[in-house]
């Protein structure tokens, strides 16, 4: 079995416009398709470095003295590239969401196919867990999490249903959870709104936006001027950060404009939002709702 198939691997890394002999950062190394890519490119001169914080995938690390693999969330990308030495990079690399294997891996909680504890930590060094979400959480908190994550409009009943189950017994497994809520998963809709509750717990579990957004700004930071930002998003909640950020370097809001109407934005576009082809996605299921966006930090 693939650990991961990487999605618009080729368009991805062209995004990166590779100068052989740049430092360039993939932020979620998972089996290493990017970045093999990369270094491919690259080189001898060139450095690569890679974050994953899913100790599965330290047995994908390359054999390669111009590779370094951080076994970190890259939340904290510039601080550890500062402990190798390095302030500026050439290019950034993400394809955001969960991995092939981390889906395939029925403990790892992460897929609706399987029955498994509630886990869905993409760090096994992690506190917060699925269990703790759904057992622990207040009314009000598991609310926030389901409209604001899985975008569920029946956000308060799934949250009154899951806290007068769990006053009985606690809710330890993904199939004990299927059949809390098992009257809102008609037969019709219960993929996708089983897709909608899963992913609303995992993105709390990981601080999935928190992370993205402290990643983008550091990125501005870190990224050399003409630098690029090469990003794959999967679900509208991420794509809509990237996005904003890319177009004027903040989430909520405008760029002041200065006396004559005119602001200034960190980065320019590079092309058009890219998709995968029909040829892909036949390929790799997973690649139907990616989003490939990319951006050059101005001078």
């Amino acid at each position: 079995m693939e650990y991961h198939n990487p999605v618009l691997l080729h368009a991805s890394v062209d995004g990166l416009n590779i100068n052989p002999d740049g430092v360039y950062v993939d932020v979620t190394f998972g089996g290493g398709g990017h970045s093999k890519e990369i270094l491919r490119r690259l080189g001898p001169n060139g450095k690569l470095f890679a974050f994953d914080q899913d100790e599965d995938a330290l047995a994908n690390a390359i054999p390669d003295e111009r590779f370094t693999l951080i076994n970190e969330n890259f939340r904290f990308i510039k601080r550890f590239l500062r402990f190798y030495g390095i302030k500026q990079v050439d290019g950034i690399l993400g394809d955001l969401g969960v991995s092939s294997h981390q889906f395939d891996v029925p403990e790892r909680g992460f897929s609706t196919r399987f029955d498994a504890e509630l886990d869905m930590r993409m760090s096994q060094k992690s506190d917060l867990n699925a269990y703790k979400v759904v057992n622990e959480y207040d009314d009000a908190n598991l609310r926030r999490v389901f409209l604001d994550y899985g975008e569920l409009k029946n956000a308060p009943a799934l949250s009154r249903t899951i806290i007068e189950a769990r006053t009985h017994q606690s809710i330890k497994t993904t199939d004990e959870l299927k059949e809390v809520l098992k009257k809102y998963l008609p037969e019709k809709v219960r993929n996708k709104v089983l897709a909608q509750i899963y992913q609303a717990i995992r993105i709390e579990v990981n601080q999935e936006m928190d992370v993205l957004k402290e990643f983008l700004e550091q990125s501005l930071e870190i990224l050399k001027p003409g630098g690029r930002l090469s990003v794959i998003s999967y679900h509208s909640l991420e794509d809509r950060l990237v996005k904003r950020f890319v177009k004027n370097g903040m989430f909520e809001g405008e760029p002041e404009r200065d006396f004559y109407g005119n602001f200034s934005v960190p980065f320019a576009t590079v092309g058009k939002l890219i998709v995968p082809d029909n040829e892909e996605i036949k390929l790799n299921n997973r690649a139907r709702s990616a989003k490939l966006r990319i951006a050059e930090k101005k001078g």
